[in-house]
């Protein structure tokens, strides 16, 4: 008997066979590409800290939206950045704040385009947390009325997919009755069921300009090192309405989005955040890492964990990459 008998790499000296056998395969189809949005007109701010990203103004994020939809890409998820902020966040609700313009002018131009919003009170308040604050604590109840009136505001103006970041508890029950109670029961929600307080959100904290003036959100966002934790948020999440549960961040929760995929018979959205994104710009700037490649390996470790959907700053960039490669 010859040895070896078994030669796992005869199917990998061809690069035919090895596409034919490939185990997990990247889609355009498996991205949200984020957008950060504020008021005033043909306003594009770089984000210093996450290049080839910018905060734009409405007329602005149209211009974007309808590129992003011709590049493959049929999800945006929108972030909104005020013009005033105060202790309860009201810009959030606001029928005319900026999520709910940016909602009614992009669905109007790109009517095809699916439009997901975020659904958090941080953005919009004068604190920087999720929730309403009295006596330095996030009082949860009392802030979810608030998350409610902020997802029904968006799906008035045309959202096709209400978000909950807040991780609140409570939230997806709450906001799934106001929804049905107000005639957008066909409304799906993708909650954040599994957030960690993580410290790769930084430069996200910069362009949305959500840093928290005191304190910290370890009061209601997940301690990394808890795993069965994150089964526990799911489930709830899942009972309470949720069509979808998200993992994030992501990169450093590849088991967290495993072992979510395989407990639940539901789509499993992954955040590839802006921490993840930065560092890869960073490396890649000093020349110590191939940006591309070290992009396309992140993406796809992240759908072989068991991610359905990704949401990505690298949506654009990947979107080109796998266009090309078509």
């Amino acid at each position: 008997m010859m040895f070896p008998a078994v030669r796992p790499r005869r199917l990998r000296y061809n690069p035919v066979l090895r596409e034919m056998v490939r185990e997990t395969t990247l889609s355009v189809a498996n991205f949200i590409c984020p957008l950060f949005v504020t008021f005033g007109n043909n306003i594009k701010r770089p984000i210093q800290s996450m290049p080839g990203c910018f905060v734009e103004s409405v007329d602005v994020a149209v211009t974007s939206a309808a590129e992003i939809y011709s590049s493959g890409i049929a999800a945006v998820i929108l972030f909104g950045i005020p013009e005033h902020k105060d202790e309860k966040g009201s810009g959030a609700y606001d029928p005319d704040g900026v999520i709910q313009r940016a909602v009614s002018e992009i669905k109007n131009a790109v009517p095809a385009l699916f439009v997901i919003t975020d659904i958090c009170l941080c953005e919009y308040t004068s604190h920087g947390h999720c929730g309403i604050v009295e006596n330095g604590q996030i009082l949860n109840d009392q802030t979810l009325e608030l998350l409610a009136r902020t997802a029904v505001s968006h799906a008035r103006a045309g959202a096709d997919m209400a978000a909950p970041s807040d991780m609140m508890d409570g939230r997806v029950r709450v906001i799934r009755a106001a929804l049905d109670s107000e005639g957008f029961s066909p409304m799906p929600i993708m909650s954040y069921a599994v957030k960690y307080s993580s410290a790769f959100y930084g430069p996200f904290r910069e362009a949305a300009q959500s840093t928290p003036t005191s304190g910290d959100r370890k009061s209601h966002q997940m301690d990394p090192a808890n795993r069965r934790e994150a089964l526990k948020e799911a489930s709830i999440d899942i009972d309470e309405g949720a069509d979808i549960l998200m993992v994030k961040p992501a990169l450093s929760y590849l088991d967290i989005i495993s072992d979510v995929k395989h407990a639940f018979n539901v789509p499993v959205a992954a955040y590839n955040v802006s921490g993840e994104y930065s560092m890869v710009h960073a490396g890649a700037r000093l020349g110590w890492i191939d940006y591309e490649k070290v992009m396309m390996e992140i993406l796809i470790s992240i759908k072989r964990a068991g991610a359905d959907l990704i949401l990505t700053y690298f949506a654009k960039d990947a979107a080109k990459v796998l266009n090309e490669t078509c």
